[in-house]
């Protein structure tokens, strides 16, 4: 590892876990005496219950240890020294070349492994946000404590009040808009928020003529769309002050001519992408807006059926654009909190390019599809 990656994994120590990162030393070391921690874990294996998991943009040189070509891959760190992260640490890719073989003579691992397709859980999903990391878990049968997300009662209570609003033009065009509606709305919301939707809501997917699995993948990233349409309300504005204050930072200490002409430039580059990273993942959302108002307002439930069968694609994309701005805003908050250290020039650079990356991932992971905003 460089010095630069030493400094940021030593960060990471610190912070919690984020929508590219799930922090799974720092829960250890915060909640590893507690007996939930131990008894409901996200893996089996220890040394990987206390990893750093990312969501991590390859480099040039890393396409290669794939099969198949990728941008984005799961990396698991694995600490030499969980308390001096500056030791630096072991690191793998989920499904890199040879990736049974290395799994098998690291962890002791077989190709049937519980957490092997915990691992494989992880790498479906386009960032790590806590709330569909753990919706995403619980899919695939993994139940752990809620220790290991950093998902408060409140925000759980927050974001059922906004899927009951959200979804109150569906119960209306079922029961009229009477009393009775507002129970049966707060009903509805419970089962598409459930682990298990389908249980309960047959006469949709027979409505829309979808089969189970494309009925299930399709509510699944329904409900993504409808979290992630809860989650901009209130990142849209965070991200902008975060556009506005990386065009005013300043390092400390002496800056050269040609660093100094990096970062003027980088200010107005990545203050634009925040901006338009936002806007389109807006426009994503847009297109879930007007196949619901289809389903509901106009009576085209075929509208909505194409939809649901695209959403895998668009949730990936929404995922990719939204994933990227949540790192931005979570890592800032942290690194220019009031009271912390000041930002030497080539840490501020290495900040900008790791943001700016991640914006072009996302920019690069346009869906194909019709549905493409």
């Amino acid at each position: 590892m460089t010095d630069r990656t030493i400094r940021n994994l030593a960060h990471l120590r610190r912070s919690a876990s984020t929508a590219r990162v799930l922090n799974l030393l720092r829960v250890w070391l915060d909640h590893g005496h507690e007996s939930e921690w131990a008894e409901r874990p996200v893996f089996q294996t220890m040394a990987l219950n206390r990893s750093l998991i990312m969501k991590h943009r390859l480099r040039r040189d890393e396409v290669d240890s794939f099969y198949l070509r990728r941008q984005v891959a799961t990396k698991v760190i694995i600490p030499l020294d969980s308390r001096d992260l500056k030791a630096g640490g072991r690191y793998l890719f989920v499904g890199q070349r040879d990736y049974e073989r290395v799994m098998r003579e690291a962890f002791g691992l077989s190709p049937s492994h519980p957490d092997m397709k915990t691992l494989a859980l992880l790498d479906r999903l386009p960032s790590l946000d806590p709330f569909l990391l753990r919706e995403q878990l619980r899919r695939g049968g993994v139940d752990p404590a809620f220790c290991y997300f950093s998902i408060s009662d409140s925000d759980l209570e927050r974001m059922s009040s906004f899927v009951q609003k959200e979804i109150r033009p569906l119960v209306t065009l079922s029961l009229g808009p009477d009393l009775e509606s507002v129970g049966s709305t707060r009903r509805l919301a419970a089962k598409i928020m459930s682990n298990r939707p389908t249980d309960h809501m047959e006469a949709l997917r027979t409505t829309l003529r979808l089969e189970l699995e494309e009925y299930e993948d399709g509510i699944f990233c329904w409900k993504g769309f409808l979290y992630y349409k809860w989650v901009l309300t209130s990142l849209r504005v965070e991200a902008f002050g975060v556009a506005d204050a990386v065009k005013s930072v300043r390092p400390v200490g002496k800056v050269d001519r040609e660093s100094r002409t990096w970062l003027e430039r980088g200010r107005s580059v990545l203050h634009d992408r925040i901006i338009e990273t936002c806007n389109e993942a807006e426009r994503t959302l847009a297109i879930y807006d007007t196949a619901f108002a289809g389903l509901t307002d106009k009576n085209r439930p075929a509208s909505f059926r194409e939809f649901l069968l695209e959403s895998p694609q668009l949730f990936s994309k929404l995922g990719d654009q939204l994933g990227a701005i949540q790192h931005i805003v979570s890592f800032w908050r942290f690194r220019f909190s009031s009271g912390s250290s000041g930002v030497a020039v080539d840490e501020l650079i290495d900040i900008f390019m790791d943001f700016e990356a991640g914006l072009a991932a996302g920019q690069a992971g346009r869906s194909a599809s019709r549905w493409a905003a």
